[in-house]
């Protein structure tokens, strides 16, 4: 009997710790959101504006994270990939890390990290200790938040440090940052009066080479039969010259090697192959042998393209004949390869469910297939953003709810287009610009309101300069004014 007593209070013991240890390793989104704080303050894009690159990499790099984040709160989500990310972390006193981390002279490092945690306390700590930030309120947050009844109303509550911890840490105190952000928010005038000396002098400097850089880009398109040559990041213009000549060096070398390249689009990227927009991408880290093999292999690319279409084709046939399309500038950039990978996998989820759309009854719609997210959204310009992993029932369920909205949205789309080339074409006569133009995360909305209310001012600053309507403020290394698209007066 003693024995059985025994047994069965070892075996209530035992439930009782495992019960433990799956709660210690709970922890709501909210109370991830507010353990990494620190983290989010460290790399948020809005602390680089004088630093175009680093912001361009921490935002796609947030993007995916939160994604990652977001699948990891998804009940029943069990698909996790392996996710490369890279930041640039701010420093608030660099001499004080160790010897190993190397520092730029503005001030911040770049770390590169891999997640493959299944819960958020494992991630939120992999990302604080990868970024070699304290970890000791995650600890005693993690502490306050077991699932007491009495505590629930206090777990949503956002942490509001002491001073002395900032002090403590030496990290900025955000509340205060942000004080001080508001205090002195920069006008466009003001701004423009501060910064245009150093854009026309920057300018002038880049001149002979913006030249060159044309001459270069109009030869080897010529003699390659391309139909265009084109850059993914805003590298200045001295680095895009010198992928030129590496590229008119090859030419000459082997000539034979770049025969199957007529009539495409070539993009210096960060990896070589073939996009899903079916342009030829030459990785900028990538020596020649790279790129050979990319040209060489171009046949079996224009099989996989078929494969593509094939995809493309079958899955507008079972959702009604909606079209698939891949959206470059909106997309992040993918292989030929992971483009057909996802088109296959969704291809087979609908395969087993088979949704009952009427034939035909979706003509003209249009959607796109994304990675990092879980759940199906409209975008304004008309298209569906459908996840590869969704619910064939959601998905139904939403495209026929938002059918209505997004024709609307697509003949809105064409409206906004024609108005904003004409707003552009009429601020840059107007202004006397080189080029104006825009970043991609900048919306058709977002330029029509921006330009209209530069042609409400006067602006003589701006004769002869480059505009970028961006987010931020700045000016680039070749002279290129950037200002926010929601600029203050």
């Amino acid at each position: 009997m003693f024995c059985c007593l025994r047994a069965g209070k070892r075996l209530c013991l035992e439930k009782i710790l495992s019960k433990c240890i799956l709660q210690s390793r709970s922890l709501s989104g909210a109370d991830a959101v507010n353990a990494l704080r620190p983290f989010y303050f460290a790399v948020h894009p809005d602390f680089f504006g004088q630093h175009p690159k680093e912001r361009e990499v921490n935002e796609n790099s947030l993007k995916r994270l939160n994604g990652y984040l977001e699948n990891l709160q998804k009940p029943g989500f069990r698909s996790f990939k392996p996710t490369r990310l890279t930041f640039y972390v701010r420093e608030s006193e660099p001499n004080s890390c160790n010897a190993q981390e190397s520092f730029s002279a503005s001030g911040f490092r770049a770390v590169s990290f891999t997640l493959r945690t299944r819960d958020l306390l494992s991630t939120v700590l992999a990302i604080l200790n990868s970024c070699s930030l304290s970890t000791e309120h995650v600890q005693s947050l993690h502490v306050n938040s077991q699932p007491r009844k009495e505590a629930k109303a206090v777990l949503n509550r956002p942490i509001k440090w002491d001073k002395t911890y900032y002090s403590f840490t030496g990290f900025k105190d955000p509340e205060e940052e942000i004080e001080q952000a508001r205090r002195v928010e920069t006008t466009l005038i003001s701004w423009l009066d501060d910064n245009e000396a150093n854009a026309v002098k920057k300018l002038k400097k880049s001149l002979p080479l913006r030249e060159e850089l044309e001459r270069l880009k109009f030869e080897l398109s010529h003699q390659l039969q391309l139909s265009d040559i084109r850059w993914q990041r805003s590298w200045g213009v001295a680095h895009r010259c010198s992928q030129l000549h590496s590229l008119g060096r090859l030419v000459q070398q082997r000539p034979e090697a770049l025969k199957n390249v007529k009539g495409h689009t070539l993009i210096f990227t960060d990896r070589s192959g073939m996009s899903a927009a079916g342009h030829v991408m030459l990785g900028t880290m990538d020596v020649h042998h790279h790129w050979t093999k990319v040209f060489e292999r171009l046949p079996n690319y224009y099989k996989l393209q078929k494969r593509v279409l094939f995809l493309e084709d079958q899955i507008s046939h079972l959702l009604g004949g909606i079209q698939v399309i891949y959206i470059e500038e909106l997309q992040p950039l993918l292989t030929l390869e992971e483009h057909f990978d996802n088109l296959d996998s969704f291809y087979n989820k609908l395969l087993d469910s088979r949704l009952p759309f009427h034939p035909r009854s979706l003509r003209g719609l249009q959607m796109i297939l994304e990675n990092d997210r879980y759940a199906p959204s409209l975008h304004e310009l008309g298209h569906f953003m459908i996840p590869t992993a969704c619910d064939p029932a959601t998905l139904q369920w939403f495209i026929i709810a938002k059918a209505q909205e997004a024709r609307e949205n697509l003949k809105r789309k064409e409206e906004m287009m024609l108005t904003e080339k004409e707003l552009i074409s009429t601020s840059t006569e107007k202004f006397s610009l080189d080029r104006l133009y825009k970043e991609p995360s900048v919306s058709s909305a977002q330029m029509i309101d921006c330009c209209k209310r530069l042609l409400q001012e006067s602006l003589p600053y701006l004769q002869g300069m480059h505009l970028c309507i961006s987010h931020f403020y700045s000016v680039l290394q070749d002279g290129d004014l950037c200002i926010p698209w929601n600029w203050k007066t």
